[in-house]
């Protein structure tokens, strides 16, 4: 028998509707249906959506969540890609976005306080008013929220030289099943009393508690900023290119790659692409800093390419910035010009075995008669492996999953991960424990099972 209940009682409408009066809570299946889906497309319909204005709301909640045993699902804006959000069992979906409000911006501790459902790019203003700077800026930057990115670690194209959301979390308020209110850390940058409970926390998915409130830690606001594309006229010389770099000593602020094909469909879209139409491949740099300092790493990282002989360099700063990244932000809609379904998923690997990952990526979906795209944040190995297909065939959806089986297969052996900022959800949970141990498994649901004994937060999710 489940340990959850199989729908919502009257007496439980009646609480759900008293707690969150007027729209508050939705109850109707019209109302309800915007809640069921993420980026992923995976969809389930949950029993309630409740919208709390407050951490007292989710405390009571909480209480009653854990004595009912009834599924919670947190949510802010829905763009997680592997189902994350999804309410698989049914239960309460809990949307955060009316707790919107950065409550602090203080230049003297360099933090930022902040309620979960505030937009990343919003933060990011607000500091900037301060001529402060929050780093992480995941791809969905301008539409995911600071709670969202918070409790998926989320990376982006900063991540080589700035690192992922844990990196920049100071602190955190949460409630935890049964309404209980855990703070950990706080203003202070440095803190090394007892286990680190908020970076725990960060990354867990939403499967330990509810987040309410986030501490931040800010830098100053750089002077400076200049992007250089450079095309190659193989992977293998990009790769090379890079490496070129690294050693150089330059660590740029962001590091993509796009292969062959990602540029096939980025050119066939059109547009104005300042790159070879010889390149086959392309690398990506962003240089970030004072002013002085970025235009010596312009330099050394020019001198670094040109040891390589790339086919083509464009550097730009201020609006031909914009215009050299609009090749990167191409690549999504671009990909659908060659089939129209795709499966998106991230791996990540060892720099050194990002080219042989790329090269038998492209052969398993030969060898299913697919065509597979990969481009990524080549900094840190995390590579974007697009799986084109059509959906309304089932054939090639049958080889599209067989051929992502292999590729995170291939991710494991190659000594990486099968999400390096993604995470798992539903549409990876299967996997994990290919990549995880059995002791790392059982020590991991010990822990949650601290934090919830019932199993209410989530369920059904890998990790």
């Amino acid at each position: 028998m489940s340990k959850y209940p199989k729908q919502l009682t009257s007496a439980h409408k009646r609480f759900l509707a008293d707690l969150f009066p007027g729209e508050d809570c939705i109850l109707t299946p019209e109302g309800m249906a915007p809640f069921s889906a993420d980026a992923s497309l995976e969809r389930a319909m949950p029993w309630a959506v409740v919208r709390p204005k407050g951490r007292e709301q989710i405390e009571e909640l909480l209480r009653w969540a854990d004595t009912e045993r009834m599924p919670i699902y947190t949510r802010a804006r829905g763009t997680g890609r592997v189902g994350n959000a999804v309410p698989s069992l049914g239960g309460v979906v809990v949307s955060v976005l009316k707790m919107d409000s950065v409550l602090e911006v203080d230049p003297v501790d360099s933090v930022a306080v902040t309620q979960p459902g505030v937009i990343t790019s919003e933060l990011q203003a607000e500091c900037a008013r301060h001529n402060l700077y929050y780093p992480p800026d995941p791809a969905s930057v301008k539409i995911s929220s600071i709670g969202g990115n918070v409790s998926t670690c989320a990376g982006g194209l900063k991540a080589v030289k700035y690192g992922v959301t844990r990196d920049w979390v100071l602190g955190l308020e949460s409630v935890l099943p049964g309404g209980r209110v855990l703070r950990t850390g706080g203003r202070s940058h440095k803190d090394v009393v007892g286990l680190d409970l908020t970076r725990l926390f960060v990354g867990s998915n939403g499967k330990l508690g509810i987040i309410t409130e986030v501490i931040v830690k800010l830098i100053p606001m750089p002077e400076a900023s200049i992007s250089l594309l450079a095309g190659f006229s193989n992977l293998h010389s990009s790769l090379e290119g890079a490496r070129a770099v690294f050693q150089s000593g330059v660590l740029p602020a962001a590091c993509e790659f796009m292969d062959r094909i990602t540029l096939q469909a980025v050119r066939e879209a059109g547009g104005d692409i300042p790159l070879a139409a010889s390149a086959e491949a392309a690398l990506l740099f962003k240089l970030e800093g004072t002013e002085e300092g970025v235009a010596a790493e312009v330099r050394q990282l020019s001198a670094a390419l040109k040891s390589v002989n790339p086919v083509s360099m464009e550097m730009g700063r201020g609006a031909e910035e914009e215009r050299i990244w609009s090749v990167r932000r191409g690549i999504s809609p671009a990909a659908f010009r060659i089939k129209p379904t795709k499966i998106a998923e991230d791996i990540s690997v060892p720099r050194s075995q990002v080219a042989t990952a790329v090269e038998r990526a492209h052969a398993i979906g030969g060898n299913h008669g697919l065509t597979v795209l990969c481009f990524g944040h080549l900094g840190d190995g995390n590579i974007h492996v697009n799986i084109m297909h059509d959906g309304d065939i089932p054939s090639e959806v049958e080889a599209a999953h067989k051929a992502k089986n292999e590729i995170f297969r291939l991710a494991v052996d190659l000594g990486g991960t099968i999400s390096g900022e993604h995470g798992t959800g539903l549409t990876k949970a299967s996997f994990v424990p290919k990549q995880l141990t059995a002791l790392e498994m059982e020590l991991m649901a010990s822990i949650k099972a601290s934090f919830d004994p019932h199993a209410i937060m989530n369920p059904g999710k890998g990790w």
